[in-house]
């Protein structure tokens, strides 16, 4: 598939890899894709890969990645424009703090998630919120964590859901670890869980971890 990622920060270039690695063409996404750390990434990625604005990313793809910082992401999805993200697959991985560098993560206040919002905004684009809950090693190798544990994931398009059912059993997770929360409003508990990830990541001192359900 040709998937674009948006956002060239640690967690969008291992998410960008991954997919190379499966042989997707992708394409990351920058306000500045002559930046030197994403020409090296291209550079290494090699012939999948290329760099190119949101607008560009966002007009090769079928399926985007936001992988953007939450306080950034609705800027860059306007940069991207509503008719290049219209009609596409919106995996929405961010994580809606107001202030990343707090500890607690401080969550932006209101009624909607970031997901949500998202998806107001952008009402011709599918948005599935997916992946936001483990760090970006997780996201891509699920493996890295002993036991059974899950992938959430919200949004109101069935299909782009089984979409993005896809691409996660691709990297690794097992389909009964996949845990559909039901349209995007269950975007809000899914974000409500990263300021628990980031206590925890400082408790243990890594990020190789997530959460499981057990249930009867």
């Amino acid at each position: 598939m040709r998937i674009s990622v948006l956002g060239s920060g640690i967690v969008g270039r291992t998410l960008a890899a991954r997919l190379v690695e499966l042989r997707h063409r992708v394409v990351i996404g920058s306000r500045d894709p002559g930046q030197p750390h994403i020409t090296r990434w291209v550079r290494a990625a090699g012939e999948l890969a290329r760099a190119g604005t949101y607008a560009e990313a966002a007009r090769s793809a079928s399926i985007v990645v936001n992988a953007t910082a939450g306080t950034a992401t609705v800027d860059a999805l306007r940069t991207a424009g509503e008719d290049e993200l219209a009609g596409k697959v919106l995996v929405d991985v961010a994580n809606a703090v107001s202030d990343p560098a707090a500890d607690p993560p401080l969550l932006r206040t209101g009624e909607r998630s970031l997901g949500e919002e998202i998806q107001a905004l952008f009402p011709q684009t599918r948005v599935v919120k997916a992946l936001n809950t483990v760090s970006p090693s997780v996201m891509v190798n699920p493996k890295r964590v002993p036991g059974e544990h899950v992938a959430f994931l919200a949004g109101d398009s069935r299909q782009a859901k089984t979409m993005v059912t896809g691409l996660l059993r691709e990297f690794g997770w097992p389909v009964d670890a996949i845990v559909d929360l039901g349209d995007i409003t269950g975007a809000r508990s899914m974000e409500m869980l990263f300021p628990l990830r980031q206590r925890l990541s400082r408790s243990l001192g890594h990020t190789n971890f997530n959460l499981g359900v057990l249930h009867a």
